[in-house]
């Protein structure tokens, strides 16, 4: 690691390719995992820059952050619902969106101008281009991050933080919460939450050259059930997803191993499951 640490102080520091294979979880996704030497330097920039970056992100982001996950970010959901629902004497509307084809649309130049805004020092920003340029999506030249990056995942949150502060700071919704590219907005008023999907479009296409995934977007009321990080949302339960319930029973049908079990009992914990819970005999006590 001498030679990566001598590239690095001389300002000769090359990102090598990648090794690309798929999973299913749920669905199918690409991944591209760097060489050890380029996972070293991933995580020096992640070590240094996260910190400061943590500090300015809105409380409700809530995906690859210290002390936040989907665990929080499902119990801040079901806040936000009492909260609008007036303990649930109320009627609360919530819109959801999704980011279409998140990782593969990130535009190399938004990205480095964002982070030109936040880090005066040309070297570290020649290094964070190095890394950015060393990926782009099939036919699209400067666009699109790896998924198997660890820098991706903070990337990413610093992109989408340009959305967060202006639906904060800007449209002013208070109740809004977003993990990735998921998002949900609370509110009493549903022609409001359909008035606020434009000004969403125009802003994520103008500033960011995103787009919503249409075919994923929702506007119902919590009563109807909200699916949101994998459970369905109701004003006084939360059931956990129907294609997760089934994947839960095949791979505990025969002899699951204690960890396997361990793990779905820490799932199943947050939520509404004791008929799910008998069904594969798990004991939460």
């Amino acid at each position: 690691m001498i030679s990566l640490h001598q590239d690095l102080v001389n300002q000769t520091y090359t990102h090598e390719g990648y090794k690309a294979f798929k999973i299913c979880d749920p669905k199918p996704r690409d991944i591209h995992k760097a060489c050890v030497r380029d996972r070293l330097v991933h995580h020096a920039i992640y070590r240094i820059l996260y910190p400061y970056f943590d500090n300015i992100f809105i409380f409700d982001s809530y995906s690859c952050r210290l002390m936040k996950g989907t665990h929080r970010a499902i119990n801040r959901f079901r806040d936000y619902g009492l909260k609008v629902s007036h303990n649930n004497t109320k009627t609360v509307w919530i819109l959801k969106c999704d980011i279409r084809k998140f990782f593969a649309n990130i535009d190399h130049t938004i990205l480095i101008g964002i982070l030109k805004q936040n880090i005066q020092d040309k070297n570290i920003i020649q290094l964070l281009k190095e890394v950015i340029g060393s990926f782009q999506t099939i036919g699209r030249p400067k666009v699109g991050l790896p998924l198997g990056n660890l820098t991706s995942q903070l990337l990413v949150n610093i992109y989408m933080n340009e959305f967060d502060q202006f639906m904060k700071r800007k449209v002013k919704t208070k109740y809004y919460i977003r993990y990735a590219d998921d998002f949900v907005i609370f509110h009493g008023d549903r022609s409001y939450l359909l008035a606020l999907i434009p000004q969403i479009e125009k802003f994520l296409e103008i500033k960011l050259s995103l787009s919503l995934n249409m075919k994923k977007l929702s506007l119902k009321t919590l009563a109807s059930g909200v699916d949101f990080l994998g459970w369905v949302h109701f004003p006084h339960n939360r059931q956990i997803r129907t294609t997760t319930k089934r994947k839960i029973v095949k791979n505990t049908k025969w002899h699951p191993t204690p960890a396997t079990i361990n793990s779905y009992r820490g799932l199943l914990s947050h939520g509404d499951t004791y008929e799910l819970q008998k069904k594969i005999g798990i004991n939460m006590y």
